[in-house]
């Protein structure tokens, strides 16, 4: 069962860019770092990545990175 949880850390997130795009057309994904992001099946499916979506990384380990999805940043993150 699905319960809610506040965030209580500061996240670390930047814009998804032209070049982000460009990349995941021809090579079917966007590297941060050494390693991947992942984009969710579900992102995908809604157009992801586009210009308005964000990449978050984890501030311990800047090689685990995502996708969040523009309309799910804009509800739930305001900058600092």
């Amino acid at each position: 069962m699905f319960k809610q949880y506040k965030r209580k850390q500061i996240a670390e997130l930047r814009p998804v860019t032209k070049e982000d795009i460009i990349t995941f057309n021809d090579q079917h994904f966007i590297m941060g770092g050494d390693y991947d992001v992942s984009i969710s099946q579900e992102d995908q499916n809604n157009g992801s990545p586009k210009i308005g979506d964000m990449i978050a990384r984890n501030p311990k380990n800047h090689d685990d990175q995502w996708l969040v999805a523009e309309q799910y940043f804009k509800d739930n993150f305001e900058e600092l």
